[in-house]
């Protein structure tokens, strides 16, 4: 009689299948590059504008809503917690905030609005695990959502910077909020509707 013997079958634990899912739920800037999306015409006056809705302190971010035209159509902020890196997170927390101020456009053929997305958090302005999380998140909040895809910013104390562009400035930055917060209320972008205001929720 043969003594038994231990056969490997070749399943992978269960913990190595989720590491790899996790590691998935991850955007590097060449692969962001790779995905076309729309340059914005004017990166400062769109940074000025979101952050002068939103007033921004460090770990929020700030999701947008632009017409074909580049008007913006809704807006809304949220804080968010750090050290997250799978975007799985990130993705549920942009769609449920894009939900509450925008209706979905998934009728379409085409998506015809264009998501941005500005994050303004502590640390280095070139991009980090942190930020390939949320611009994972963006992408597939946008795809579930009807829009497409645009910027991914970073708001620090270096200022802002457009990741996987080569475009950034100085103003305003990380810290700004706290001088305009203690100065006057922020004031809406002129010409914005009511209806836009409302749906420019801080």
């Amino acid at each position: 009689m043969r003594e038994g013997r231990t056969v490997t079958i070749g399943f992978v634990p269960e913990t190595s299948s989720a590491a790899v899912s996790l590691i998935t739920r991850t955007l590097e800037p060449a692969e962001w590059a790779d995905m076309g999306v729309p340059l914005l015409a004017s990166p400062r006056e769109v940074v000025k504008d979101l952050y002068a809705r939103h007033l921004p302190a460090p770990t929020t971010a700030v999701v947008a809503a632009y017409d074909p035209d580049g008007r913006i159509r809704a807006s809304a902020s949220f804080a968010f917690r750090t050290g997250v890196v799978d975007g799985w997170e990130r993705r549920n927390a942009l769609l449920s905030h894009l939900r509450r101020v925008i209706p979905h456009d998934l009728r379409l053929r085409k998506p015809v609005r264009t998501a941005v997305l500005m994050v303004c958090r502590d640390g280095i302005p070139g991009w980090t695990a942190e930020d390939g999380a949320w611009m994972w998140g963006l992408r597939d909040a946008c795809t579930l959502h009807g829009l497409r895809c645009g910027s991914y910013v970073t708001l620090t104390g270096d200022g802002w910077h457009v990741i996987g562009e080569n475009r950034a400035g100085r103003t305003p930055n990380a810290a700004s909020w706290s001088h305009d917060r203690a100065g006057t209320p922020a004031v809406q972008a002129p010409g914005a509707t009511p209806a836009l205001r409302r749906a420019s929720v801080r």
